[in-house]
C-alpha cells in the first residue's frame, strides 16, 4: 500500500506582526507544521506500517519548507518531495493544487493521499478538493475516526455542526480532523538527524509545463486591511461583590448589554436586475435555509451593480415565491444525488452553458469541496471564507481573513468565472422582496463511488455566528456544572461556547469551539469563564465589540485579552452577576 501525505509549512500566529507597509513581516519568524497536517502525518504512517506500505510526503514552498518534510520524515515517513523553485512563487489554491496534483501522478499511483483539513494560515479547505477533482478521486472531509480494510475507507467524518459515516473505496483523498490522532511532532535534534537523501527536490523541468506560481493562478491580492483590536485589559480587584456591581455598570455604559453597540446592517432584497445575460450562481447546502438566505441576499445585491440576474441551485423542494423573496431571479433545482463531487460536476455543466458571471456557495465542508471541485473542474479562481464581498471595475472584490484574523485581504480573479466561498453569519438577513423565481429542474448523475452510511446534526451552525452574547467555558467549568451557568445565560441572552481543550475532551461539540482550529466570531458581548486564555481560543474572539472575563488567577492570560477582568471563583461571581443584571433583583436590593 502506498500512502500519500501533503502537508505545509505556517508561521506561528504568536510570533507575527506587520511591518510600516501593512505586509505580513517573515524575517525571523518561526514557522511550523500547520496543525491539522501533524495528524494526516502520523495517521498515514501508521497506516503505511500497518499494511506493510511505503509513506511520502509531498509539500510546496521555498526551500526553507525542507524542515517540515524532516519532521515528518524523523516521524516514520519513509521519503518526502520538496517542490520549490522561484518558478512557484505567489501560487494561489490552483496553482498549488495543480503543482501537487502532477508531482502525485509522477510519484504515483498513490492508493491513499492524507491532507490537513485545512491550513490555520489562510483556512482555505479547498486543495484538498480541488486536487481529489484534478485526480478524478472520491472525497471524504473532516476524518475524526478512520477504519481501512479489504480495499475501503470506513470513516467517521466530522462535520460543521454534526457528523457523517461514510464509506469510501480506494484510492481516495482523505482530509484529517485535528482529533484523528495524536499530531506529528519531532524536536530539532530528531529533524536535523534526518539524512539528505530522504528528501527530493522537485521543480518545474520535473512537472512539466505549466504555468505555475503567479503566472498560474487565476487570483490575485489586493490591498491589505489590518484588524487591530484595542482592548483596556482593566483588571478588578478587592470585594467580589464591588467588582461585579463595576463590571455590570461598565457593561452597562459600553452597550454592550442592550446590543446598541452592534451595528448590524439592514434593508431589503433589491428587485430583480437583469433578466437576461450573465448570472452570478449561488450553490445552496441542504438543510442550511438560513445560510441560503444569507447568500441569496448577497447575490442579489451584487447583481444589482453587475447587471447580473441570480441562479440559486437547491436540492430540495424550492418554493418560487421564498426563493424569489430571497434573491433568486431563478432556481436550478437539482435531483438524484448530494454528493459533494456528484453536484460539482451538474454545476460545472451548468457553468459551461451559461458563463455565469460568478459562483458563491457557503464556506461550510460541503460548499468547500463543491466550490473547491468546481473551480478546479473550471480553472476558476476561488476565494475561500470570504466575510465581505463588493463590486469594483466590474468585477468581484472578496475580501478574506487571514492569519488568523488579524488581517482582511481584498482578493480578486482573473478567470471568465469568478468564485467564492462565504463565511457563514457575517452577511446580513435583508427582508424579503415580492418576486417569484422561475425554475428548472435538473438530473443530477450520481457517480456512486461514496457511500454515505449515516449522517447527524448535533447542533446549529449559524448559532455562534449570530448569537449577539456568548458566554465561553474552559476546563475550569465541568460539563455537569454548565447547569450553574444557564442563569447567567438566561440573562443575557446568551450561547454557550468552548475552548479547544472543552471541545477535545467532548464536553461540547466541535461547532462550539471557538478559536484558530474553530469559529471565528464578533458578538456584542463575548464572556468567558474559567478560560485560561491561550492564544488559539483568543483569535477566535478578537472580533467582539466587549470581553469580559471572570478567573480566580490574577495572572491568567485572559485578562490581557478582554476590556474588563473579575478575579474571582466563577462559583461566586456568577450568581453575583446574574442579581446584579436581573432587574427585579438590583431593584430590591437598591
Amino acid at each position: 500500500m502506498r500512502v500519500a501525505v501533503l502537508i505545509k509549512q505556517v508561521p506561528r500566529f504568536e510570533e507575527m506582526s506587520l511591518g510600516a507597509d501593512g505586509r505580513l513581516r517573515r524575517e525571523g519568524l518561526e514557522l511550523e507544521m500547520n496543525p491539522y497536517c501533524r495528524r494526516a502525518v502520523a495517521k498515514g504512517v501508521e497506516l503505511a506500517r500497518a499494511a506493510q506500505g511505503r509513506c511520502t510526503v509531498f509539500t510546496l514552498g521555498p526551500p526553507a519548507a525542507e524542515e517540515v518534510l524532516r519532521e515528518a520524515v524523523a516521524w516514520g515517513a519513509d521519503d518526502a518531495v520538496l517542490i520549490t523553485d522561484p518558478a512557484f512563487a505567489g501560487s494561489d489554491t490552483l496553482a498549488t493544487s495543480r503543482a501537487l496534483a502532477q508531482a502525485l501522478r509522477r510519484e504515483g499511483p498513490f492508493d491513499l493521499i492524507l491532507a490537513g483539513r485545512n491550513s490555520v494560515d489562510a483556512d482555505t479547505g479547498q486543495v484538498a478538493a480541488e486536487i481529489a477533482e484534478l485526480l478524478d478521486l472520491p472525497m471524504l472531509a473532516g476524518v475524526r475516526i478512520l477504519d481501512l480494510h479489504h480495499g475501503a475507507v470506513h470513516a467517521h467524518c466530522e462535520q460543521d455542526d454534526g457528523w457523517l459515516d461514510a464509506e469510501v473505496r480506494l484510492p481516495a483523498v482523505i482530509t484529517t480532523a485535528e482529533r484523528l490522532c495524536p499530531p506529528c511532532k519531532v524536536g530539532p535534534e530528531g529533524r536535523a538527524a534526518v539524512r539528505p537523501e530522504h528528501i527530493r527536490p522537485m521543480g518545474p523541468v520535473d512537472l512539466g509545463e505549466g504555468p505555475w506560481g503567479q503566472a498560474g493562478s487565476p487570483t490575485t491580492v489586493g490591498r491589505v486591511r489590518v484588524l487591530e483590536v484595542q482592548r483596556r485589559c482593566q483588571v478588578l480587584g478587592g470585594d467580589i461583590a464591588a467588582q461585579v456591581r463595576q463590571a455590570v455598570d461598565v457593561l452597562r455604559r459600553a452597550g454592550a448589554l442592550d446590543g446598541t453597540a452592534a451595528t448590524e446592517l439592514a434593508g431589503s432584497v433589491p428587485d430583480s436586475g437583469a433578466v437576461t445575460g450573465t448570472a452570478i450562481a449561488v450553490l445552496t447546502e441542504p438543510g442550511r435555509p438560513r445560510i441560503a438566505r444569507e447568500l441569496l441576499g448577497a447575490a442579489a445585491r451584487l447583481a444589482a451593480d453587475a447587471a447580473a440576474r441570480v441562479v440559486g441551485f437547491s436540492l430540495e423542494d424550492v418554493d418560487p415565491v421564498e426563493a424569489g423573496g430571497w434573491g433568486a431571479d431563478e432556481v436550478v433545482a437539482l435531483q438524484g444525488s448530494a454528493v459533494e463531487e456528484d453536484v460539482a460536476a451538474a454545476a460545472a455543466q451548468w457553468c459551461s452553458e451559461h458563463a455565469p458571471w460568478a459562483v458563491l456557495a457557503a464556506s461550510t465542508m460541503w460548499g468547500r469541496e463543491v466550490a473547491g471541485r468546481l473551480a478546479a473542474r473550471i480553472g476558476a479562481g476561488l476565494t475561500g471564507d470570504a466575510v465581505e464581498l463588493e463590486v469594483a471595475d466590474g468585477r468581484l472584490v472578496c475580501w478574506k481573513p487571514a492569519f488568523g484574523g488579524q488581517l482582511v485581504a481584498a482578493i480578486t480573479a482573473s478567470s471568465p468565472v469568478q468564485m467564492a466561498t462565504v463565511r457563514p453569519g457575517v452577511l446580513p438577513l435583508l427582508q424579503p422582496r415580492r418576486a417569484e423565481a422561475a425554475v428548472e429542474t435538473r438530473t443530477v448523475a450520481p457517480r456512486g463511488r461514496l457511500h454515505v452510511v449515516e449522517r447527524g446534526r448535533d447542533d446549529e451552525l449559524d448559532v455562534l455566528a449570530t448569537a449577539r452574547t456568548v458566554v465561553a467555558v474552559g476546563t475550569g467549568v465541568l460539563p455537569e456544572e454548565y447547569a450553574l451557568l444557564q442563569p447567567l445565560r438566561d440573562a443575557l441572552g446568551a450561547e454557550l461556547a468552548a475552548t479547544r481543550k472543552v471541545a477535545d475532551r467532548g464536553w461540547l461539540p466541535h461547532s462550539r469551539q471557538v478559536g484558530i482550529t474553530g469559529r471565528a466570531i464578533a458578538p456584542c458581548l463575548y464572556v468567558a469563564v474559567g478560560v485560561a486564555g491561550k492564544f488559539n481560543h483568543i483569535i477566535g474572539f478578537r472580533a467582539a465589540h466587549f470581553a469580559l472575563a471572570i478567573n480566580s488567577d490574577p495572572l491568567a492570560p485572559i485578562f490581557e485579552a478582554v476590556d474588563l477582568g473579575i478575579v474571582g471563583d466563577w462559583h461566586e461571581v456568577v450568581p453575583l452577576l446574574v442579581r446584579e443584571l436581573t432587574p427585579a433583583e438590583s431593584a430590591a436590593r437598591s
